[in-house]
């Protein structure tokens, strides 16, 4: 299956049980607590992760945001 992660076409095994929460696991994503993800455009809610799908052809971007200032 062929998804898109921050801007880089990814090809992963098909798994008609994979998950946004499961997608990270997978990919060993640092700071798992930390990141947002946006899904197809729309900024998914924590608790979403668990329960939305990964389908053929998504558009996934793990976003951190970072504080910091003078």
């Amino acid at each position: 299956m062929k998804i898109s992660i921050n801007g880089k076409e990814t090809v992963i095994a098909e798994n008609p049980e994979r998950t946004v929460d499961s997608l990270l696991e997978e990919l060993d994503v640092s700071q798992r607590l930390y990141v947002t993800v946006e899904l197809n455009g729309e900024i998914l809610d924590r608790p979403e992760y668990e329960t939305t799908p990964v389908n053929e052809g998504d558009v996934i971007e793990f976003l951190y945001f970072m504080g910091g200032g003078a």
